[in-house]
């Protein structure tokens, strides 16, 4: 099995055809991982803080009310 790269001579440039190929591939595959992180991991964690919003503001406010009742007593 002959090394294919072995046959490319170095002086020698790839054609513009070959090179658009090659950046519209790798252009693709960004695009895909992109749209993979985003219905993946960015659209549940949304989801996740929506339905968790009203716990957390509430937790958080109750913390502020117990911050300020403890100063209060000092």
């Amino acid at each position: 099995m002959d090394n294919p790269f072995k046959k490319i001579l170095h002086n020698e440039e790839l054609p513009e055809v070959l090179k658009d190929k090659v950046l519209n591939d790798v252009a693709m595959i960004k695009l895909s991982i992109d749209m993979a992180d985003l219905f993946v991991v960015k659209y549940p964690n949304t989801i996740a803080d929506l339905i968790n919003a009203p716990e957390s503001s509430e937790k958080k406010q109750s913390e502020e009310e117990n911050n300020e009742a403890k100063e209060d007593k000092n």
